[in-house]
């Protein structure tokens, strides 16, 4: 069995057949797994128990998976994979009333499924664990922020700043912004972002971007149906402009 360090998984599905199979693959893969079958129960073992991620079904007895998302993002900084059989609930999914990192649609490869797992916790790891090269710190001190026209990021706060007012991102749409920020005028395309940032290794659901997207330019855009920050190039990607 592969040792990942201990991490452990908080599986949330009222449907025993899918708790076993996820179970099954995940601890084969070396995690450390915990289930619930209903959302109270959910809720109870994150605050407990602090797991390393959370598989989390919507469609839940006691609690749906919505209400858990919110409830545990508000106490824990956990990533969550929600697992959902309806198309129309993804934007409420990556709402930022909830918060989820992610989600995955019914019915689901367990491949996929554990590529998404590994790609959220590399990259906890990536933004939590001290940098121990002295080297890369000076370098990083020298490129601790980036500014593109009204745009600011503070990448050791993880702090964004739109002339000047502080504006409220999730990690995800902080790290979405950093890459397209990193090279402003630079077009990049949703399978460009799904790997970079999401750390797929394969080609996910390019809707994941365009929601996650559309949710920066809500926060950041004066009027997001002419937005003058972040652009879309029709059929191609998406950009920073520069001014």
């Amino acid at each position: 069995m592969i040792d990942r360090d201990g991490k452990t998984i908080l599986i949330v599905d009222d449907e025993k057949p899918i708790v076993d199979i996820l179970v099954y693959n995940l601890q084969k893969e070396g995690y450390k797994t915990i289930e619930a079958n209903d959302g109270i129960t959910a809720v109870n073992m994150a605050l407990e128990q602090k797991p390393d991620l959370i598989l989390l079904d919507i469609m839940l007895p006691k609690l749906d998976g919505l209400s858990v998302c919110k409830r545990i993002k508000n106490s824990l900084n956990v990533p969550i994979l929600m697992l959902t059989a309806k198309d129309g609930e993804i934007d409420k999914i990556l709402g930022l009333e909830l918060g989820a990192d992610d989600y995955i649609t019914k019915p689901f490869s367990v491949r996929e499924l554990v590529a998404r797992v590994k790609a959220n916790l590399r990259k906890v790891e990536a933004i939590t664990n001290p940098i121990e090269n002295q080297n890369v710190v000076d370098n990083k001190k020298k490129d601790s922020k980036i500014v593109v026209g009204d745009l600011e990021l503070d990448l050791d706060k993880f702090e964004v700043k739109v002339r000047g007012e502080i504006i409220d991102l999730t990690l995800r749409e902080f790290e979405v912004l950093k890459f397209l920020a990193s090279q402003p005028e630079q077009v990049v395309t949703r399978e460009t972002l799904l790997e970079k940032v999401w750390g797929y290794e394969y080609f996910g659901d390019i809707r994941t971007v365009d929601v996650t997207v559309r949710r920066i330019r809500e926060k950041i855009e004066k009027d997001t149906s002419a937005p003058k920050i972040l652009i879309t190039k029709r059929g191609v990607g998406y950009y920073i402009a520069s001014k």
